[in-house]
């Protein structure tokens, strides 16, 4: 029996390796190439042959993912892409399924499920109907919220350097970035490299983010 043929384009390293040991551990799948940026997926896609690529959107950029797809869909359209995606905006989710794409799993979903979406797309099964999408958005804010469990979260606090601390307590105080750098006698583009480091350690994308799971899990006393 022929396997399915597949390749993925994660940027984060260790989700990469998840994706490519799900995939293999498949006896109807094998993964026969992976990257990490759209440029090399792209690459990879017009020299070797394969039936799917599991394709983040946001790599390098915001979206090189669906850069890539475009240019994948163009001279491969035999490709079936399905996009792993981080975003719950209805503009997103769309905006990336214009590129050609057929399908999208979002991440942190159950292996099963995304095993599931790779042997339907195969099949020619995997169909994105528009009313379904604020339902796969909903599913995955809940999957968002749960994977910031209360034990990430101070895990992650305890991780803070003493200047990224006092951030977090600057942000707390609705702080702005200018405000911020004057207060610390620092220039503004140290506090948005600072930021920058801060928000990859909670795998938030907006300082509001760090400040909403803050106060939801009711932490606010660690920043005293």
């Amino acid at each position: 029996m022929a396997k399915i043929r597949v390749m993925i384009a994660e940027d984060i390293d260790l989700l990469r390796e998840d994706f490519v040991e799900t995939v293999d551990s498949q006896e109807d799948m094998e993964v026969v190439a992976e990257a990490a940026d759209g440029k090399t997926i792209v690459a990879q896609a017009l020299k070797l042959p394969c039936d799917i690529i599991l394709m983040d959107i946001e790599m390098e950029t915001m979206t090189a993912g669906i850069e890539a797809a475009e240019i994948i869909h163009k001279s491969c359209p035999e490709v079936k892409i399905i996009f792993l995606t981080a975003h719950e905006t209805d503009e997103m989710i769309t905006g990336a399924m214009g590129t050609g794409a057929i399908d999208y799993v979002v991440k942190g979903c159950d292996d099963e499920k995304l095993l599931e979406h790779i042997r339907r797309a195969y099949a020619g099964q995997a169909a994105l109907e528009p009313a379904i999408q604020q339902t796969v958005i909903q599913e995955y804010a809940r999957l968002q919220r749960s994977e910031r469990s209360l034990i990430f979260f101070i895990n992650n606090v305890a991780k803070l350097t003493p200047v990224e601390h006092e951030l977090v307590v600057y942000l707390l105080q609705k702080k702005k970035i200018a405000e911020i750098a004057r207060l610390r006698c620092v220039e503004v583009v140290t506090v948005k490299t600072q930021i920058r480091s801060l928000l990859t350690k909670f795998g938030c994308s907006r300082t509001r983010e760090i400040v909403e799971l803050i106060h939801e899990m009711h932490l606010e006393h660690l920043f005293k």
